[in-house]
């Protein structure tokens, strides 16, 4: 089992940053990706970036430039630094986890699940 807990999320302007951290326990020596999902009202939970150990990183179009996904692994930590943020970035997101050792895009291929952080963009 990994336990997840995200935080770091708020109201911001548009155009403004927020950094969310996602802070991982439990068996964390089996985690090979990690990844950030969003879930906007209504609507399904989208991609958003990941990173693995060999693989490196991989991100959302809509992110791309923006967004930049890291891990402190002497602290278990996930982060997503988010940058010139827009209204069509508000959304709840989630950090998870994958126990093999490939990128996904799809919300199924991941085993554990954060609780979500809310982020809201104001224009």
């Amino acid at each position: 089992q990994v336990q997840l807990v995200e935080s770091g999320g708020g109201l911001v302007q548009a155009g403004g940053s927020l950094r969310l951290s996602c802070a991982a326990s439990g068996r964390t020596s089996s985690i090979y990706t990690l990844a950030w999902f969003r879930q906007a009202p209504g609507k399904e939970r989208d991609f958003v970036a990941a990173i693995n150990w060999v693989l490196g990183t991989a991100y959302a179009d809509s992110v791309k430039g923006r967004f930049t996904i890291s891990r402190d692994n002497s602290k278990n930590t996930l982060y997503l630094q988010m940058g010139s943020l827009k209204p069509e970035d508000t959304a709840v997101y989630y950090c998870a986890v994958r126990m093999r050792n490939t990128i996904e895009f799809d919300a199924n291929s991941y085993e554990f699940w954060g609780q979500g952080t809310q982020v809201t963009v104001s224009s």
